[in-house]
Protein backbone atom coordinates (compact mmCIF):
# COMPACT_ATOMS: atom_id res chain seq x y z
CA UNK A 1 0.00 0.00 0.00
CA UNK A 2 1.31 3.49 -0.68
CA UNK A 3 1.93 5.93 1.97
CA UNK A 4 1.99 9.80 0.96
CA UNK A 5 3.51 11.24 4.11
CA UNK A 6 6.07 8.59 4.59
CA UNK A 7 9.19 7.84 2.55
CA UNK A 8 11.91 5.43 2.44
CA UNK A 9 15.16 5.96 1.08
CA UNK A 10 18.58 4.89 1.66
CA UNK A 11 20.05 8.31 1.37
CA UNK A 12 17.85 9.45 4.51
CA UNK A 13 18.06 7.40 8.23
CA UNK A 14 20.17 4.33 6.46
CA UNK A 15 16.88 3.68 4.46
CA UNK A 16 14.66 4.05 7.65
CA UNK A 17 10.70 4.70 6.52
CA UNK A 18 11.02 8.45 7.62
CA UNK A 19 8.02 10.87 7.29
CA UNK A 20 8.52 12.96 4.40
CA UNK A 21 10.14 16.24 4.24
CA UNK A 22 11.47 15.54 7.77
CA UNK A 23 14.36 12.91 9.19
CA UNK A 24 11.88 11.91 11.69
CA UNK A 25 11.58 8.20 11.59
CA UNK A 26 7.95 6.49 11.76
CA UNK A 27 9.84 4.15 14.53
CA UNK A 28 10.59 7.68 16.90
CA UNK A 29 6.95 8.70 16.39
CA UNK A 30 5.59 5.38 17.54
CA UNK A 31 7.91 4.56 20.25
CA UNK A 32 6.60 8.23 21.87
CA UNK A 33 2.98 7.25 21.37
CA UNK A 34 3.87 3.97 23.03
CA UNK A 35 5.36 5.72 25.76
CA UNK A 36 2.46 7.37 26.60
CA UNK A 37 2.95 10.79 24.79
CA UNK A 38 -0.15 12.42 23.04
CA UNK A 39 -0.24 13.61 19.39
CA UNK A 40 -0.28 17.19 20.94
CA UNK A 41 3.23 16.74 23.25
CA UNK A 42 4.77 14.76 19.86
CA UNK A 43 3.84 17.74 17.57
CA UNK A 44 5.16 19.89 20.66
CA UNK A 45 8.70 18.10 19.93
CA UNK A 46 8.98 18.29 16.43
CA UNK A 47 7.18 21.29 14.79
CA UNK A 48 7.01 20.54 11.47
CA UNK A 49 4.55 17.24 12.11
CA UNK A 50 1.21 18.02 11.53
CA UNK A 51 -1.39 15.41 12.96
CA UNK A 52 -2.06 13.67 9.85
CA UNK A 53 1.73 12.55 9.89
CA UNK A 54 0.87 10.91 13.39
CA UNK A 55 -1.47 8.94 11.56
CA UNK A 56 0.25 8.22 8.43
CA UNK A 57 3.09 6.60 11.10
CA UNK A 58 0.56 3.96 12.68
CA UNK A 59 -1.40 3.76 8.99
CA UNK A 60 2.04 2.44 7.81
CA UNK A 61 3.11 0.44 11.03
CA UNK A 62 -0.35 -1.64 10.78
CA UNK A 63 0.20 -2.25 7.18
CA UNK A 64 3.36 -3.53 7.76
CA UNK A 65 2.70 -5.58 10.24
CA UNK A 66 -0.50 -6.71 8.10
CA UNK A 67 2.25 -8.19 6.08
CA UNK A 68 4.16 -9.92 8.22
CA UNK A 69 4.42 -14.07 8.43
CA UNK A 70 3.19 -15.12 11.81
CA UNK A 71 5.43 -18.01 13.29
CA UNK A 72 5.01 -19.69 16.18
CA UNK A 73 7.60 -21.37 18.33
Amino acid sequence: MAHERIEINPGIMGGKPVIRGTRIPVELVLRKLGTGMTFDAVLADHPRLRREDILAAQAFAADYLADEETVYG
